[in-house]
């Protein structure tokens, strides 16, 4: 009976969520009680503007699939660095590739030196996916939309194919990264929902695609440091699991201290699923942004929506990751195509 009960809350959750994002969102509208049946494949967003899907295929055939070999290789860690780095390039100065420049005598001080920026991983695949599509078509695929093809290929792979979405293309590279602008625009652990509201929005993402963006939670690792403060013993805020939190804390007290890492998703670790929400549920989650979720009369719906319709929360990722994609995007009148992705063509090219 409290089964029962459990359920029929959830669904009455689900019908006070209003449709934010067309059927790609995750509220039903209308009070409708139960999700509507998934239709596959799902309609794609509108692009951003000067953006379209299949933009290589006459520039530069195959482009595509050599980003998706280059990603194919790499391991779970580093294709959800992949997905984290598509994310930390968009949210500031837009999708154009500045997250990946490297320092120089001009510049010394980069995005992929800011705080947030240090654990980065995955360059060196974007690195070999620019080379070989430079062998292939010199000068014509930029390294922002190397980023976009990268974050989709290892949301599939990660997903184990079930999240599988078409990316326009047509970005080009900024020539401007600065450390100090990473702060103020990439969301930190320790926001609570007014605050990730407030972030999104500002790069023209809503709160359903701050949820389902937030799945991504439940791939890679986060270092010890970004939580042991305000979520493990002695806080006294955390409303965390006791006993996951005596995990973590003893993860976290051995000889490396705060420099340990662990896995964001303890069940999953290694698959883009939807068991991250659940992990949200049982309070077993590492972040104060990612318990804040159930905090909100606007989020906990969400939540649980993800939660009882994976390939619901699965088609809203996809278009999510379409929607960042187009935040800022660069043209050829403020952008260029770089040849090699952690330097500006000037002074490099010959």
């Amino acid at each position: 009976m409290a089964a029962k009960l459990a359920v029929l809350t959830v669904l009455g959750l689900l019908g006070s969520v209003s449709c934010q994002a067309g059927y790609g969102g995750y509220g039903y509208g209308g009070g409708n009680p139960t999700p509507p049946p998934p239709t596959y494949p799902p309609t794609p967003s509108p692009p951003a503007a000067g953006l379209r899907v299949g933009y290589y295929d006459d520039k530069c055939p195959g482009a595509e699939a050599i980003v998706r070999e280059a990603v194919r290789g790499a391991d779970a860690g580093i294709k959800a660095g992949l997905v984290r780095l598509f994310f930390h390039d968009c949210f500031v100065r837009g999708c154009d590739a500045s997250v990946l420049l490297k320092p120089t005598d001009a510049n010394p001080q980069p995005e992929m030196l800011g705080i947030p920026n240090l654990s980065l991983r995955g360059f060196e695949v974007i690195d070999a996916a620019k080379e070989a599509l430079e062998a292939a078509c010199p000068g014509v695929v930029s390294c922002a939309d190397v980023l976009a093809f990268a974050g989709r290929d290892a949301s599939y792979f990660l997903s184990g194919y079930a999240i599988n979405f078409t990316v326009p293309a047509g970005r080009y590279d900024g020539n401007v990264s600065l450390a100090s602008e990473t702060l103020p625009n990439l969301p930190p652990p320790f926001a609570d929902v007014p605050r990730l509201k407030a972030m999104f929005a500002a790069k023209g993402l809503d709160t359903v695609d701050m949820v389902a963006l937030s799945g991504a939670h439940s791939i890679g690792r986060s270092h010890c440091s970004s939580f042991i403060r305000d979520r493990l013993p002695p806080s006294n805020t955390s409303d965390m699991d006791p006993t996951f939190a005596s995990k973590l804390q003893a993860n976290c007290s051995s000889p490396a201290g705060t420099d340990n890492t662990v896995a964001q998703d303890y069940k999953t670790p290694d698959k883009l699923d939807n068991q991250y929400y659940q992990n949200v549920l049982d309070h077993k989650v590492l972040f104060a942004s990612d318990a804040a979720l159930l905090k909100s009369n606007e989020t906990l719906p969400l939540v649980y929506a993800a939660v009882i319709s994976p390939k619901l929360w699965q088609y809203k990722f996809g278009e999510s990751m379409v929607k960042m994609g187009g935040v800022e995007v660069k043209t050829a009148a403020n952008g260029e195509i770089r040849k090699v992705c952690g330097f500006v063509n000037k002074p490099y090219s010959g």
